[in-house]
């Protein structure tokens, strides 16, 4: 009988509290080489572990999309020795991270799995070990025919999988950082980890391929009681700026002011991007419910349906980079690309 190979994972460390330890004179990183040694656990999985680390290491704070290109291709040239990979992050920006590397690696068919912590590996009550082994299980996972069980870019975080570009941090303190507000998770850890097959995403032919070319002309006009003309002015028809997420209220509603509206007309007719998107955690845009969103919709706003923010933003990012063509992107920003939105 021929013994089935070994799972094979690859770690990307890129900086974040999960891969520091106390020195006895503050959080330093630790060498991921010797991972055994930090968490013994991994002992028992039959998953063979190799590692990578950036350097310099990167707060999650200073997060940049040169970051998420590095990274982009990482996977790449490691794509064939590797069943899975997990990515250790800071939580700050991972939702932004994971949301970016779901649109940049299109036709993935392994699993990219972002995780880290709260508090550091070595801490006494830390939720960094359970993340990690976690995320290192959904990444070497298979299935009878033996593809992966999530060929996705997702987040592992407090014993739930997320879908990378339907998720937002919702809290800096405690261990369940994360939530994923208009899907619900693809796996769910008890006993055993239990996946939602039903929402997994799968690829389609054509190999993996990379979108790296990133436009990042894109600003957040988030609407709010007191907001003045000369700052939306200044977002919708600054220089230099593309495209511009609305974060309206609701389902995809702002002021009525005639000045706004006028301001977002002129803006639309300069050839810029407006995409609509809810502040609210959860729900999605629809212009067509009440007079405000109309109005938005009227003066050349597209609806982001049930987007988050940072999916928003990414998505932006890759498509106006492959596109010259604005009325292209915006066609594009209706499609259901990466499972960014409900259709």
């Amino acid at each position: 009988m021929t013994k089935e190979p070994k799972s094979a994972v690859l770690l990307i460390y890129t900086g974040g509290t999960i891969g520091m330890k106390d020195s006895g004179n503050g959080l330093v990183p630790f060498n991921f080489d010797g991972i055994l040694e930090e968490v013994p656990e991994l002992r028992k999985l039959a998953f063979k572990t190799d590692s990578v680390t950036f350097d310099p290491l990167i707060d999650s704070s200073d997060v940049e999309p040169s970051m998420w290109v590095k990274l982009a291709e990482i996977i790449r040239d490691n794509y064939d020795s590797y069943d899975g990979f997990v990515v250790l992050h800071g939580t700050d920006t991972m939702a932004y991270s994971a949301s970016a590397l779901s649109f940049m690696l299109e036709g993935l068919s392994k699993p990219v799995i972002f995780t880290g912590s709260q508090l550091p590996v070595g801490s006494l009550r830390t939720d960094g070990r359970e993340n990690l082994v976690s995320a290192i299980e959904v990444a070497a996972a298979r299935e009878e025919n033996g593809t992966a069980s999530v060929p996705e870019v997702a987040i592992w975080f407090d014993s739930k999988l997320m879908r990378g570009n339907r998720t937002t941090k919702v809290n800096a303190t405690a261990f369940n950082a994360f939530r994923s507000p208009n899907l619900p998770p693809l796996a769910e850890a008890g006993i055993n980890i239990r996946y939602n097959r039903g929402i997994i995403l799968h690829p389609g032919s054509g190999g993996l391929r990379l979108h790296t070319r990133l436009d990042t002309r894109v600003a957040i006009l988030k609407i709010h009681p007191g907001i003045t003309e000369q700052v939306a002015r200044n977002v919708l028809l600054g220089d230099g700026i593309r495209a511009v997420i609305l974060e309206t209220y609701g389902s995809g509603n702002a002021i009525s002011k005639p000045w706004f509206t006028n301001i977002v007309r002129e803006s639309a007719k300069r050839g810029k991007i407006l995409l609509n998107v809810t502040q609210c955690l959860a729900g999605d845009v629809d212009m067509n419910l009440y007079a405000t969103g109309k109005a938005l919709k009227d003066a050349g706003a597209v609806s982001g349906g049930d987007i988050t923010t940072e999916g928003a933003l990414a998505k932006l990012f890759v498509l106006m980079g492959e596109h010259a063509d604005n009325e292209k992107v915006k066609h594009l920003l209706a499609e259901n690309m990466r499972g960014e939105i409900t259709k």
